[in-house]
């Protein structure tokens, strides 16, 4: 199957944020994406297989084994800008590089095993505390410095349901799919 560059980049698209809170049954869709990513993942990494995850999934991208370690990076601080939104009064987050996590030695040292197996956890962990958010905890916010913008754990949640299912579509562009 031929892909263009943009196809290749963002294979799903980009996400819309919602200006309004979520309404319920929708917020339930993308908690349930979230829960769904690490075996979804787990799954799409042995269907590219271990040769296969060492490229990259477009022309200039990251290879498949930076793509699966970036995830478990990423949403270890997701999870964490929930946590500070829950319990500061609008905290500013802190960005970081991610291309430049991706170089890190680890990265090429741990197996992608090891990422995926945080990320259940991990995604556990962080679904469980979504399930028990109240509908004025959805609208708590954090700030983003590198954007400038506010953004409420609703919006947080679109965007980081869409982070997972975008990377994934990277790994099943490994395998053919």
């Amino acid at each position: 199957m031929e892909h263009n560059l943009a196809d290749l980049q963002y294979p799903i698209g980009r996400p819309t944020l919602p200006e309004a809170p979520l309404p319920p049954a929708e917020r339930t869709t993308y908690i349930e994406q979230l829960a769904a990513l690490p075996v979804q993942l787990t799954a799409a990494a042995r269907k590219a297989g271990g040769v296969r995850l060492e490229n990259a999934y477009r022309p200039g991208g990251w290879t498949g084994r930076q793509v699966l370690h970036h995830v478990a990076d990423v949403h270890l601080n997701f999870y964490l800008r929930y946590r500070l939104a829950l319990t500061e009064d609008h905290p500013t987050i802190r960005p970081f590089d991610m291309n430049a996590w991706a170089t890190l030695p680890d990265v090429d040292a741990t197996p992608v095993t090891v990422s995926l197996a945080l990320l259940e956890a991990l995604h556990s962990r962080w679904v469980t505390l979504l399930w028990h958010l109240t509908e004025q905890q959805w609208q708590r916010t954090f700030y983003h410095p590198t954007y400038q913008q506010t953004y409420t754990l609703d919006q947080a949640l679109v965007q980081y349901s869409w982070h997972g299912r975008h990377h994934l579509a990277h790994i099943k562009l490994l395998s053919g799919e």
